[in-house]
């Protein structure tokens, strides 16, 4: 950020905390932040966090952002602010994006939540202000490096319709024991969701709907073999944004050997409950424990025929392990979904931007060679 600016966080979670953390450490001109969660002693804390783990001047609040109603002290902060980084669960999405829209503030945000996502674009329509969407890792970064790809790859083998164009990612442990082979790095509610909603892919340059889980393979990166398979949101808008271009795309979540056989173990056991979701998440948690030394290992490919007909491949991989950020140790996977957040504020307050901005509408190459995303990501 090359300008003050006043930018408010709501959540108090890991990724929030990570978000203030490296808004504050690689902006040029620290901001101003409001941090805002449910329990009002959270949201000091982290506040607190960012304070002692910046070697940059700061000002840094914590507030109650409340579950239902809008408070003074609330309307008071939105007042204020230029911006609100949605750092909630995709289920709080539209009440946040709405509060942005009420008090002409910007916003971006994390889910992979579809439904959410497609409230918010009705009723950003007509916003003065700016709404990315999706903005994380996967959705995220993954679609624009994919997007990037696909671009570079029709340029120079002079075509405009590939075979493939793959996403893979895996917020993984360097280590996993059985059964289930796996260790929590980020929200077990946002895990079971993803493993339980339905993923949006193409097939046969057609739009269409799978279940999750239903196409399990084994894919080899940097020499390591992980499993694959479907899971809902990451591809963001690309099966909409790249329809007619591309014979198949989809979205696959990495994961150790092993995992995916003990949570189709668990599915069997789930019946047709109301709340399959929560029922699969307290299934995980009473098994498989947090852990902090993490990785992000992700993966993107476009496959096709050139103009001559010869079949060609590019690939990008990339492992991010955890990082030094001031003077806090941040996991992989909150640098890696902080990142692209911090790069999207920039975006939307040092360029003109009004409604909704999709992950397709980025320019890739700009983005990802961004300040922020360069500093976890590497250049491009």
């Amino acid at each position: 950020m090359k300008k003050h600016h006043t930018i408010i966080i709501a959540g108090a979670g890991g990724i929030a905390e990570a978000a203030g953390l490296l808004l504050m450490e690689w902006s040029e001109v620290p901001p101003t932040l409001f941090i805002g969660d449910r329990t009002h002693s959270k949201a000091k804390k982290v506040a607190l966090w960012i304070e002692e783990g910046t070697t940059k001047p700061c000002s840094v609040s914590g507030f109650h952002l409340a579950e239902k109603s809008l408070t003074e002290q609330m309307a008071a902060i939105l007042r204020q602010g230029d911006i609100i980084l949605d750092c909630l669960p995709g289920s709080q999405a539209p009440r946040i994006a709405q509060f942005a829209k009420d008090f002409n503030l910007h916003y971006a945000n994390l889910t992979e939540y579809v439904s959410e996502t497609e409230e918010i674009m009705t009723l950003a329509k007509d916003a003065k202000t700016g709404f990315v969407l999706q903005t994380g890792l996967a959705p995220g970064y993954i679609d624009l490096l994919a997007n990037g790809l696909f671009q570079q790859f029709c340029r120079d083998f002079g075509v405009d319709k590939v075979d493939k164009l793959e996403m893979k990612v895996g917020a993984l442990t360097n280590h996993a024991v059985a059964p289930h082979y796996y260790g929590f790095t980020w929200s077990p509610v946002g895990v079971a969701t993803e493993y339980l909603k339905e993923t949006i892919v193409i097939r046969d340059f057609k739009k269409t709907i799978l279940p999750s889980l239903s196409e399990k393979a084994t894919v080899i990166i940097d020499g390591i073999a992980y499993e694959e398979d479907l899971t809902s949101g990451g591809a963001a808008d690309l099966p909409d944004a790249l329809l007619g271009k591309v014979r198949s795309l989809d979205y696959k979540t990495l994961r150790h050997q092993g995992h995916y056989a003990w949570v189709q173990e668990q599915l069997t056991t789930l019946g047709n409950t109301s709340d399959a979701i929560k029922t699969l998440q307290e299934k995980m948690e009473a098994v498989i424990p947090h852990i902090e030394d993490d990785k992000i290992v992700l993966y993107a490919a476009v496959e096709g025929k050139d103009a001559a007909g010869i079949l060609r491949r590019r690939e990008i991989a990339k492992c991010i392990l955890p990082q030094k950020v001031g003077k806090h140790q941040l996991r992989a996977i909150q640098t890696t979904t902080a990142a692209p957040l911090a790069q999207a504020a920039q975006l939307l307050l040092e360029t003109p931007h009004s409604g909704v901005v999709l992950q397709s509408q980025i320019d890739p190459v700009q983005f990802l060679n961004g300040n922020y995303i360069v500093h976890v990501y590497g250049k491009l």
